[in-house]
């Protein structure tokens, strides 16, 4: 019997359980996947404490994005067959869906046929770290050519995908990072500058690379007391996309900094993106073209087994690693 992953009670990793179940049979609008890979979200860490954007319904389900063979589709599934390559886009909650087992139950609408020379381990590692910045970046046309783009978090696996949209469309990417111990790794990624903002002066730094004139953008997921350092670091009439809470901390919004430079401040996810077949396509399209083409890499830093996807959690929350963790089932 299959395996799925779910928990009974907010806490550490350990309170993920294995469950075996009947092969699940897909409804009119589902697809049914052997799973072969599983890519981890810090959304699914804050999903099994309780600390997301949505309330969680326990006992509960969780895993966003996994890559399998297709094994029954339901009456109404159209773009998929039973022994296609696949993987699922981040476009449904996880009190409906989750993506950790063995095999598992997909709405039709956030599964996508695997693009020929792409594995199973880099389809689950290219949606949620390219499509969000693809959102902010390109499909709302924010990101210019010579812009400077701040990307706190820069070494998750959602930062490194910003490090290289941003350098795809001709911006300048500056990654923030808390010490040095990340920063030849970043560079090597495609980090153009990289400031430890532990050790640096984070609006100093910025006033140097831009020539005084400070970021137009600025992509974080943090939030917390640095975001007081982000809006100093802001150009006249620059643009913040906030698209985590990874602090745990009360986030200040300097009223007056905010005011005299003219900021907007945007509340964002991909969700909007993924949920739209129209622009989902679109997406996912520009994303594989740019990953066949080599213009986007998937970074994939560590490999767990299914068996050992509580040890995975625990690593995923050490946050010591540069990339995407991707589970092997």
């Amino acid at each position: 019997m299959p395996r799925i992953v779910r928990f009974t009670q907010y806490g550490e990793p350990e309170v993920l359980e294995f469950v075996e179940i009947d092969a699940p049979e897909p409804g009119p609008d589902e697809v049914r996947i052997r799973v072969k890979a599983i890519g981890l979200n810090r959304a699914e860490s804050m999903w099994r404490r309780g600390d997301y954007v949505e309330p969680v319904k326990l006992p509960a389900r969780l895993g966003y994005e996994s890559a399998g063979i297709v094994e029954a589709i339901g009456q109404n599934v159209r773009h998929v067959a039973p022994g296609d390559a696949v993987s699922t886009v981040p476009a449904f909650s996880m009190n409906d869906y989750g993506m950790y087992g063995e095999v598992v139950i997909a709405p039709q609408h956030a599964v996508v046929r695997i693009a020929d020379g792409v594995t199973f381990e880099q389809a689950t590692a290219i949606w949620n770290p390219f499509i969000t910045s693809y959102g902010a970046f390109v499909e709302s046309g924010a990101v210019k050519p010579g812009d400077f783009v701040l990307i706190p978090a820069s070494s998750s696996s959602v930062g490194l995908g910003a490090i290289q949209m941003a350098n795809l469309v001709g911006a300048v990417s500056i990654a923030l990072t808390r010490t040095r111990a990340k920063a030849d790794a970043l560079r090597a990624l495609g980090a153009a500058h990289v400031i430890a903002t532990d050790e640096q002066d984070l609006v100093a730094e910025v006033a140097r690379i831009t020539g005084g004139k400070g970021a137009q953008i600025a992509f974080d997921p943090v939030g917390g007391p640095a975001f007081e350092q982000l809006v100093a670091a802001m150009a006249p009439g620059g643009r913040i996309f906030v698209y985590g809470a990874l602090s745990e901390a009360v986030t200040p919004l300097p009223m007056l900094a905010v005011l005299y430079k003219r900021l907007s401040i945007e509340g964002y996810n991909l969700f909007a993106t993924t949920t739209d077949p129209v622009r989902q396509k679109a997406a996912t399209d520009f994303i594989f073209d740019a990953v066949k083409k080599g213009a986007l890499t998937p970074v994939i830093t560590k490999r767990f087994k299914f068996d050992d996807l509580v040890e995975a959690h625990r690593e995923l929350e050490k946050n010591q690693h540069v990339g995407r963790i991707v589970v092997e089932v």
